[in-house]
C-alpha cells in the first residue's frame, strides 16, 4: 500500500505477521502439500496470535483495527500459504455473525475467546442440493420448549475440521422470512463433521460437512430472532466474505509475481537472463500491472468499508478483480516457467492450485458482474455496508 492508506501501525502489522508467516508456516509447507489434509497444530498456533479478533472490539479482547488491518494480516499469510490465510478468512466469517448480530451476553461468552486464539468459529450456510441459492435450503430447526432441533447437512464449511463453534443457518418457516441462524458448538451431540476429503489446492485448510441428526440446541444460542438467518448469511458473505476473499487472493498474486521474477532471474537463455526476453519482460509487466490495480480495488474497498461509507459495489469489484487477476498471473507465470513449473519443486504450481480456490465462495465472477450490472441499471438491493455502518465504522489509526 505504500502510503496509500497506510498508518505506522499498519506497516508495523504487515511486518509482524509476515516474519511469523517466514518463520512459522513456511518450513510447514511441504509436510502440508504431502499429507493433503488440515493442519491443527498450525491452525491454532496462528490463532493464537490474536489475528482473528482484528474486527472485534477491544473491549471485547479484539485488536480494534478494522478491516484494513485484516486485509494487510490475510494478505501476508497468503503470501507464504494460501491455506492459513484462508484458515483466517474463514474464523472472520464466523467472527462477523457475533459482531452484528449476537446478543450482548453471546459477544461476552464467545468474543474474547476467539480473539485469544481458543476458540476457532465457522458459518455453515451452503447445502449441496442448492449451492449459492441461500433461499433453497432444507435443514431445518424445530422449536421444542426452551430448545430448537436441527436437523440437516452443510457443505463447503471452512475450519469444518479445526472450528469450535459453528455458525449455522437453517430453515425455520417458509419463504425469505423463515431463516434463522444459531451458534452450535462443535462437540454438541447430533453435530457430526463429515470425512475430509483431498482437494485441489489450499493443503493444510478444511472446508467440509456438517451433519446434523436431532441436535438441541438452547434457544440462547439463536443469532438474533427468527427470521434474521438470511441478513446474517448474506451480510457475512458481503461485508466479510468478499473482502476476505480479495485479501486471500491478492496475497497468493503477490507471490506469484515474487517467485516469477525470481525465477526470470536464476534462468539464462542465450547467455542472458529470461527476463531479457521481450516476451518474458512483457508479461512479467503485465503481473506487475495487474498486481498494482488488484491491491487499490482491495484497499481502496475496505477503507470505504472502516470509514462506514457505502462500498457493497466495491467489495464486489474487489473480488471479482482480485480472483480474475490472481489467477490470469498465475497461469502467465506457468507460461513463463514452462516445464520447469509442473515440479513440486518451485511452489508455483501451488499458487495456480490455491488461486482457483476463491472462485466459487461468496459469489463466482458472473454473480459479481450480475450485481454490478444491477448497480449500473440503479436496481441493486442490500446496501449491507449502509445498514451496518455504525457498527463498522472504526476510529483513525495512526
Amino acid at each position: 500500500m505504500d502510503g496509500y492508506f497506510a498508518s505506522r501501525l499498519h506497516h508495523q502489522l504487515r511486518e509482524h505477521v509476515r516474519d511469523f508467516a517466514e518463520r512459522e508456516i513456511r518450513p510447514r509447507i511441504p509436510a502440508m502439500e504431502a499429507a493433503r489434509s488440515v493442519h491443527r497444530d498450525l491452525s491454532r498456533l496462528t490463532a493464537r496470535q490474536g489475528w482473528l479478533g482484528a474486527t472485534i472490539s477491544k473491549e471485547h479482547g479484539g485488536m480494534g483495527v478494522g478491516h484494513l488491518a485484516k486485509t494487510i494480516i490475510i494478505e501476508e499469510l497468503s503470501r507464504v500459504s494460501g491455506a492459513m490465510g484462508a484458515m483466517v478468512q474463514a474464523s472472520q466469517l464466523g467472527v462477523a455473525k457475533i459482531v452484528h448480530f449476537g446478543s450482548d451476553q453471546q459477544k461476552k461468552t464467545w468474543l474474547p475467546s476467539i480473539a485469544a486464539g481458543e476458540c476457532l468459529p465457522t458459518i455453515a450456510v451452503t447445502e449441496p442440493e442448492s449451492g449459492g441459492h441461500v433461499l433453497g435450503m432444507r435443514a431445518t430447526a424445530v422449536r421444542d420448549g426452551d430448545d430448537y432441533i436441527i436437523n440437516g447437512r452443510k457443505v463447503f464449511v471452512g475450519n469444518s475440521h479445526v472450528g469450535d463453534l459453528h455458525g449455522v443457518v437453517v430453515r425455520t418457516a417458509p419463504g425469505s422470512k423463515g431463516l434463522t441462524a444459531f451458534l452450535v458448538e462443535s462437540d454438541r451431540p447430533g453435530c457430526r463433521v463429515g470425512r475430509q476429503r483431498p482437494t485441489m489446492g489450499l493443503h493444510g485448510f478444511s472446508f467440509g460437512e456438517l451433519h446434523f441428526h436431532n441436535c438441541r440446541v438452547p434457544a440462547p444460542n439463536r443469532l438474533g430472532d427468527e427470521g434474521d438467518g438470511l441478513s446474517v448469511a448474506y451480510s457475512s458473505s458481503v461485508l466479510y466474505g468478499r473482502a476476505n476473499l480479495t485479501a486471500v487472493s491478492l496475497g497468493i498474486h503477490q507471490a506469484i509475481l515474487e517467485e516469477t521474477t525470481r525465477f526470470c532471474k536464476e534462468r539464462h537463455r542465450y547467455g542472458k537472463p529470461l527476463h531479457e526476453l521481450p516476451s518474458v519482460k512483457l508479461k512479467l509487466g503485465k503481473l506487475q500491472s495487474r498486481l498494482m490495480t488488484a491491491r487499490l480495488a482491495a484497499y481502496h474497498a475496505v477503507h470505504l468499508l472502516d470509514q462506514g461509507m457505502p462500498c457493497d459495489a466495491e467489495l464486489m469489484n474487489a473480488k471479482l478483480l482480485n480472483v480474475e487477476s490472481a489467477i490470469d498471473s498465475a497461469r502467465n507465470a506457468m507460461e513463463i516457467h514452462a516445464a520447469a513449473g509442473l515440479f513440486t519443486d518451485r511452489p508455483i504450481e501451488r499458487y495456480l492450485r490455491d488461486a482457483l480456490h476463491m472462485f466459487a465462495p461468496a459469489g463466482t465472477s458472473d454473480i459479481q458482474l450480475l450485481r454490478l450490472a444491477e448497480v449500473a441499471l440503479g436496481t441493486a438491493k442490500g446496501d449491507w455496508s449502509q445498514r451496518l455502518a455504525d457498527e463498522l465504522r472504526l476510529e483513525p489509526v495512526l
